[in-house]
């Protein structure tokens, strides 16, 4: 029993060391932001966009919904507010490919689009 404990602590030893160690180089060199706007609204709308230097570029707007939703009881539906957001990200893959993509997210879930992501067949 003492040796099982023994190769278990020497075991979980070496596991943690190896999960502590880096996985891969990390460049700390901060990425300008060439430039960026926000505007929020007192009706909870919203946009942003940025910007950086290394060519990344994201941009999204946002707006409150009021929608149907059905109760959590069962007993019937009632209002309740979502948000509404759409917008666009882009920026070039390791092998310099550039990657571009559109989404849209609101009450039906998360949307996205680009050439790069596959697409279910039509039925």
């Amino acid at each position: 029993m003492k040796s099982f404990v023994a190769v278990f602590a020497v075991v979980a030893l070496i596991v943690a060391s190896v999960m502590a160690a880096p996985q891969q180089e990390q460049d700390a060199t901060p990425i300008a932001i060439v430039s960026q706007s926000s505007n929020q609204n007192p009706d909870g709308s919203f946009n942003y966009a940025y910007e950086s230097a290394n060519g990344i570029k994201v941009q999204s707007d946002g707006e409150a919904k009021l929608i149907q939703v059905q109760k959590e009881d069962g007993t019937g539906s009632e209002q309740a507010v979502v948000s509404i957001q759409k917008g666009s990200y882009s920026y070039n893959a390791p092998d310099g490919t550039p990657i571009s993509v559109q989404w849209t997210a609101d009450e039906d879930g998360f949307h996205a689009q680009g050439d790069h992501l596959p697409v279910a067949p039509v039925a």
